[in-house]
C-alpha cells in the first residue's frame, strides 16, 4: 500500500537524518536537541526554563536535563530573575555564543545532503507538501 511505503520512507529518512545529526553534533561535544536549545537562546537570550520548554515543545524535565548538561559544558548559565527570585533565566556564555556558526554549518551540510540534486521546482513542491504534512499532524 502506498501509504505504508511513504511511512516507511519517512521513518528511514528520520532515522538516518537523526544519526547523521548525532554524529556531526558529537564532533562539537553536543547531543541532539541541545543545538535547538542553543538556537533558541541565540534568538532570545535570558528566557526562563519554562519558556524554553514551550518554545522547544519539550517536557520540562527534558529541558532541565539539557540546561544542566549545557551549563556543565560551560555553554550557558542560569541567573535568578531580578523581579521574581523563584524564576531562573538562562543565558549563553561566550563559549555558547561561539558555537552558533559551527552548529549552523552542521545544519547547512545536512540540508545540502538532503536536498542534493533537486531542482528549484521540486524544492517548491517539497516545501508545499511538508507544510501540508505539518498542518495535518498539528
Amino acid at each position: 500500500m502506498l501509504e505504508d511505503e511513504i511511512r516507511g520512507i519517512l521513518d528511514e529518512l528520520s532515522a538516518k537524518t537523526r544519526r547523521n545529526y548525532s554524529e556531526m553534533l558529537r564532533e562539537l561535544g553536543l547531543h541532539i536537541g541541545q543545538d535547538q536549545l542553543l538556537c533558541r537562546l541565540w534568538k532570545e537570550d535570558g528566557v526562563t526554563q519554562s519558556q524554553l520548554s514551550e518554545r522547544l515543545n519539550c517536557e520540562p524535565p527534558t529541558v532541565a536535563n539539557m540546561v544542566k548538561a549545557l551549563e556543565n559544558y560551560g555553554l550557558i548559565y542560569r541567573h535568578r530573575d531580578q523581579l521574581d527570585a523563584r524564576v531562573n533565566r538562562v543565558y549563553l556564555t561566550p563559549k555558547g555564543q561561539d558555537l552558533k556558526e559551527p552548529i549552523e554549518e552542521v545544519w547547512r551540510k545536512q540540508q545540502d545532503k538532503l536536498l542534493d540534486g533537486m531542482s528549484f521546482e521540486e524544492l517548491l513542491v517539497l516545501k508545499k507538501l511538508l507544510k501540508k504534512m505539518a498542518e495535518n499532524i498539528s
